[in-house]
């Protein structure tokens, strides 16, 4: 990621997602320890006092005895939230939400818009946070503890209002929700097969998952994939979008989204046939190994380090004042 990572604002906000992960998993840690784990253990590391409470906190302590199953346990969970926070991280840091809405068909503009939005809303956060921080730091007062958190809070809220309003009048004036006037019968056919491509994703994913399923799963889940897509299709005529400039995937683009959907594809196989090697125990609490060929299969996942060219060195646009 750090060799790729173009020289915008948004780029930096990766060290803040790693911060929270770890924050998530000390706070998981903490409520493991202090108010325990429905998980048995033998090994106890310490036992807290334990403060009594009532008959109707039933099933809730305070203290008490603290093994290393639970912890174990509870770092476990943590890490699998964490890894999601370092992942949207990364993408936060990586995307460039222009492009990622020229991908997108038409059908998926306007939700695509939305999660764009939704992506950006926390580097743009994080930009604030520090440029007010720098400029405080200029004039002297404090930015950080509680106090600079206080006041450098208000300015940063006032921004995100001003940047909502900002986007909301962008918006409206290039016209976002219009949409064509199309027959009804391809409304309703838009509806049908997308409802029912979905219903087909859902039913085919759940007979590959289940032992009974196997016969129709793979089936019902290609033909629910065609469905939605022709529905999917069929929507993004009554999207209004020109496109300016248009994104060309070449063959780069191709080997990166092929070297994702690989990693995908191999993690998914090795939890069906081993599931014990990606999901290790804790009763009874054993090391956890590491499977040779899933931590391969990983590795493949760093190939657009390689392919994919580097960005572009930031540049001062700003002319130097007259006189």
């Amino acid at each position: 990621m750090a060799a790729r990572r173009p020289h915008t604002p948004w780029s930096r906000s990766y060290g803040a997602f790693l911060k929270l992960a770890l924050a998530v998993v000390l706070v998981r840690l903490a409520f493991a320890v202090i108010l325990g784990s429905p998980i048995p253990g033998t090994h106890t590391l310490v036992h807290l006092p334990e403060v009594p409470l009532p008959h109707w906190a039933q099933g809730i302590r305070l203290g008490g005895k603290v093994t290393a199953e639970a912890l174990t346990f509870a770092l476990y969970d943590a890490l699998r939230l964490a890894t999601l926070l370092v992942c949207v991280g990364a993408a936060n840091a990586l995307a460039n939400p222009s492009r990622l809405l020229k991908s997108l068909p038409g059908a998926l503009y306007e939700l695509g818009v939305a999660v764009v939005v939704a992506l950006t809303f926390a580097p743009h956060l994080i930009a604030d946070v520090r440029r007010l921080r720098a400029a405080r730091r200029l004039r002297g007062r404090p930015d950080k503890g509680l106090r600079g958190l206080l006041q450098v809070g208000l300015p940063v809220l006032e921004g995100a209002l001003e940047r909502s309003v900002a986007l909301a009048a962008a918006m409206d004036a290039r016209g976002y929700g219009r949409t064509a006037q199309v027959p009804p019968a391809v409304r309703r056919t838009t509806a049908a097969l997308t409802l029912g491509g979905l219903l087909g994703v859902c039913a085919g994913t759940y007979g590959l998952l289940t032992a009974e399923g196997g016969t129709y799963g793979l089936p019902v889940l290609l033909a629910g994939v065609a469905a939605a897509l022709a529905g999917l299709w069929l929507g993004g005529r009554r999207t209004l979008r020109t496109r300016y400039r248009p994104d060309l995937w070449g063959t780069r683009a191709w080997l990166v989204t092929a070297s994702g959907v690989a990693v995908a594809a191999l993690l998914a196989l090795a939890a069906s046939r081993d599931p014990a090697a990606l999901h290790p125990g804790v009763v009874p609490l054993v090391a956890p190994t590491l499977p040779l060929w899933p931590a391969a299969a990983v590795l493949i996942g760093l190939l657009p380090a390689f392919i994919t060219p580097a960005p572009e060195a930031a540049t001062d646009t700003r002319k130097e004042p007259t006189t």
